[in-house]
């Protein structure tokens, strides 16, 4: 029984992660052709990826040659953090 919650938790964690990269890919290919502002799917995107941005530019300097490289660096550590749930859960 303990085993069955433990799986379920583990695939509701990953498919979120995995969600979660496919947001940042997307908002970092919007961020390329300067989309209206005031779009609420952009307003959305922005809310769900500016906050991990922040506290990622906070530690480190993601700013490089004028490209900024969080969406990259987060893409890395939500993969990193992927293959390792589902290989503690696994599920992968």
């Amino acid at each position: 029984m303990i085993d069955s919650l433990l799986l379920a938790f583990g695939s509701i964690v990953l498919t979120i992660i995995s969600l979660y990269k496919w947001v940042i890919i997307i908002s970092a290919l919007l961020s390329w052709v300067q989309p209206d502002p005031y779009n609420p799917i952009v307003q959305m995107l922005y809310r769900l990826t500016e906050p991990v941005y922040a506290m990622l530019r906070r530690y480190v300097p993601t700013v490089v040659g004028g490209m900024d490289l969080a969406p990259l660096i987060i893409i890395f550590i939500l993969q990193f953090l992927e293959i390792f749930l589902g290989s503690l859960f696994r599920v992968y």
